[in-house]
């Protein structure tokens, strides 16, 4: 009995943290390691007034640590065999306080054989937003609407989780995320074979964890000011840690209109003559608010076993979705002279509902780093639209109504999907780790049309123009993999292989498309370090783009009398093989040279009927790209209170695709192109906490498929303060001063011609701000659905 007792004994350890003018220390991390296994067994932070209490602890020995910025760290060993109480003198950092003060405050650029890794924790970009970071890491580019790594737009992650939103979208949420809570930026331009076949290059954000309890929040918010419009986004997010759970919720409201005006000129041609030409002045209005709400439970069953259950849920509603275009088009005749005009109202009301949910289980094996994962995840996607087209004909004049037309369309589309994966990791050894996985995904679409004529002022149903979309798709994928490190030496290789069976059914055309294929994936990477500084290294990677599920519809949904958009049934997947040998200078400087194939990329291509005299904008697979090409990236320190990021390319695309309209010539285009962005970041005041960042970008004229786009540039310049110990942030500035981000589009060959001006709302005036409170030491267990057919939505929100 005495035995038993002694056994079942708990004990305490309480204490003080002063400072050595006998002030309490607030917020220092305190954690407790058992030394006979080395683990973590508990950890707190000091109250307001230095004490903190650690309990439940059984008799064995303990090594105490307590640290805090700008504070020498405090360590003893400790042999608990009754309560203990203690007090601690932490020693100010004095003759290397500079020193330590530049390690915490500037990030750092790492090379991995298979990613570059931009560590950013602690840094001043953590006292900013997540897309602020992103705007400063090598090798991404932020504008125009988007995120691009190497020319395509990237698979956004967090911890290894995919971000299933529009480009859109994603931006706003990451704008809306604070960055205290970011370790590091991952940039995977050749993913391996542990992610999924579809897509481009990867950006993973890894958050940083912590074992201490607690609470924090925060409450952030942004103005933009366009040229017309203004646009807002307020949001606030909360983590609550105990011993068992944890908890991360975010919720991020963002009304905001957005304006366009387009300049549009289009000649038809017949037997090499022009025959006619239209000139079109197109402004467009749209007005969204979305409602995001983002959450993460984490319970422990015990220290091998956890359960999670995520949830992503986006609403657009109705009332405050709208989109309003104008257009006015003046028709020419052969010879230029003024033949008649046709002005368009449309105006559209669309309402968006995507749901997602996740149930994670995570068992730990007993040798350390041995895992097993389980997923299950189902979304339910609805978005439907209504969209009422009105157009007057007027005779030259412009005042003598020729006739009006005026139609309405109607559409929804739901898709349900279902997803199953499993993972494991063993560690072969201290350096090299095998993985393995599958995945099962289902997906069951419904798109429906109905289009209505106006007679008389009364809608009459259009059958010709309706149209019910069935599409289910099966998806199953395996993969496997194994990475080994040596001294000097590194190698990752794996395969990933998935087989994917779908079919295709418009009931109003009674037509059925299907299609199975199945595909392998090899990924292989390779590093040598000649030193700490310089770093070769190779990998090549296939990949797979998937065509969207909407663009699989071969029905014609009508933007106005003269120009529909079709999908395309027997679209195939793209493949890509992408090859890639690069080098690290000095641990700064990256140079890296690229090849990419791709096999049956598609585009969305607007072809020019010239016997109808309507514009038709189709999805279709052209032949095949080829490209190439040197990037250079780095981020180094000038002086003590300016860093430096640059990253440029130049590259080599050519691409051919069939010339629909005319006979299905086979054409190719190339060009060489470049471009580079340079961030300037500066701080200023003793304690760094006033910050500017200049950033220059610089686009040369590019090809895609049939259009030419013409150069682009912008300069962008933001201040930021940080207020009340880091707590707070303001910040202001402006994007593409001068506006000079606008550009042209231009297709013109064989009996196409075709010329587009873009103008955006590009210069923004901002203003933004955020507020952390609580325990604002706590890092987050954020993250979100990993579900890759998510991404294949017909997301009209853009």
């Amino acid at each position: 009995m005495f035995s038993l007792t002694s056994l079942a004994q708990q004990y305490s350890i309480k204490g003080v943290v002063k400072d050595q003018n006998n002030q309490p220390i607030a917020f220092c991390n305190v954690t407790l390691t058992e030394v006979e296994n080395n683990t973590s067994v508990s950890g707190t932070t000091t109250n307001d007034d230095g004490s903190f209490l650690i309990e439940n602890l059984k008799s064995t020995d303990f090594l105490l640590k307590i640290s805090f910025l700008g504070f020498e760290s405090y360590q003893d060993s400790i042999r608990l065999n009754k309560d203990l109480s203690i007090t601690v003198i932490l020693k100010e950092q004095t003759q290397n306080l500079e020193g330590v003060t530049i390690i915490a405050k500037r990030p750092t650029v790492k090379r991995l054989a298979d990613r570059l890794v931009f560590n950013v924790e602690n840094s001043t970009l953590s006292n900013g937003n997540v897309l602020d970071v992103l705007k400063n890491t090598p090798g991404v580019l932020v504008f125009d609407g988007a995120i691009t790594v190497k020319n395509s737009a990237p698979t956004v992650y967090i911890n290894d989780r995919k971000v299933h939103l529009s480009p859109t979208e994603i931006q706003q949420l990451l704008e809306g995320s604070s960055a205290s809570n970011i370790k590091s930026i991952e940039v995977i331009t050749n993913p391996p074979a542990k992610y999924e076949a579809q897509g481009g290059s990867v950006l993973n954000i890894v958050m940083s964890k912590s074992l201490l309890p607690g609470y924090n929040g925060s409450v952030f918010g942004t103005y933009k000011q366009g040229e017309k419009y203004p646009k807002y986004s307020v949001g606030t997010s909360h983590f609550f840690k105990s011993e068992k759970v944890d908890t991360y919720f975010n919720y991020n409201f963002s009304p905001r209109k957005d304006y366009r005006h387009n300049s549009e000129s289009i000649n038809f041609i017949e037997n090499n003559q022009k025959t006619s030409g239209w000139e079109t002045d197109f402004k467009r209005s749209r007005a969204s608010s979305n409602h995001t709400f983002n959450s993460n439970i984490d319970f422990k069953v015990n220290k091998n076993n956890t359960l999670g259950l995520s949830t992503n849920i986006l609403v657009s509603p109705r009332e405050n979705t709208t989109t309003d275009v104008a257009s006015v088009t003046e028709v020419f005749n052969s010879v230029n002279t003024l033949d008649s005009i046709f002005k368009t109202n449309n105006h559209i009301n669309d309402q968006l509902t995507n749901l997602a949910f996740t149930l994670d289980y995570t068992h730990q094996f007993k040798k350390e780093g041995e895992q097993l994962s389980l997923s299950g995840h189902h979304t339910n996607y609805d978005y439907s639209s209504n969209q009422l087209v009105n157009t007057d004909y007027f005779f030259a004049d412009r005042t003598t109504l020729i006739r009006n037309n005026k139609f309405q369309t109607v559409s929804d589309q739901k898709i349900v999907l279902y997803t199953g994966q499993v993972d494991y990791e063993l560690p072969m050894s201290e350096t090299s780790l095998f993985e393995m996985g599958a995945k099962f995904s289902s997906i069951d679409s419904e798109s429906q049309l109905i289009q209505f004529n106006y007679e008389n002022g009364q809608p009459i149903i259009d059958i010709n123009n309706s149209d019910t979309f069935l599409y289910d798709e099966l998806n199953y994928a395996g993969y496997a993999s194994y990475s080994k490190d040596w001294d000097t030496w590194s190698i990752k290789g794996g395969v990933r292989t998935e087989y994917t069976d779908r079919t295709g059914n418009s009931l109003s055309m009674t037509e059925v498309n299907k299609a199975s294929y199945f595909k392998v994936f090899p990924s292989f990477y390779i590093s040598h370090a000649f030193n700490e500084n310089n770093t070769l290294y190779f990998n090549y990677n296939k990949r797979i783009y998937r065509p969207g599920y909407s663009e699989l519809n071969p029905f014609k949904y009508y933007l106005n009398d003269n120009t529909y958009s079709s999908g395309n049934p027997d679209l195939l997947p793209e493949i890509d093989d992408v090859l890639t040998l690069g080098y690290t200078f000095n641990k700064k400087y990256t140079f890296e040279a690229y090849y990419r194939y791709e096999k049956d990329p598609s585009l969305e291509i607007t072809f020019q009927d010239n016997t109808e005299n309507i514009l038709k904008i189709i999805n279709t697979n052209i032949d095949s790209n080829i490209s190439y090409g040197l990037d250079f990236t780095t981020y180094t320190k000038v002086l003590n209170n300016w860093n430096l990021s640059v990253y440029t390319s130049l590259f080599y695309t050519e691409g051919q695709f069939i010339a629909e309209e005319s006979n299905n010539a086979v054409l190719v285009k190339d060009k060489w192109s470049v471009y580079g962005q340079i961030i300037n970041t500066f701080s200023f005041l003793k304690d760094k906490s006033l910050t500017a960042d200049v950033s220059y970008l610089y686009i040369s004229p590019i090809v895609n498929g049939p259009s030419d786009y013409s150069s682009r540039h912008g300069l962008d310049i933001t201040l930021k303060k940080t207020l009340w110990k880091e707590k707070g942030s303001l910040s202001i500035g402006v994007t593409d001063i001068f506006n000079t981000q606008n550009f042209t589009q231009t297709n013109r060959y064989l009996n196409q011609d075709l010329f587009l001006k873009s103008r955006l709302e590009n210069r923004l005036v901002f203003v933004g701000f955020n507020y952390k409170f609580g325990n604002t030491r706590l890092q987050t267990n954020e993250k979100t659905i990993d579900v890759e057919e998510r991404d294949r939505l017909n997301n009209k929100s853009n």
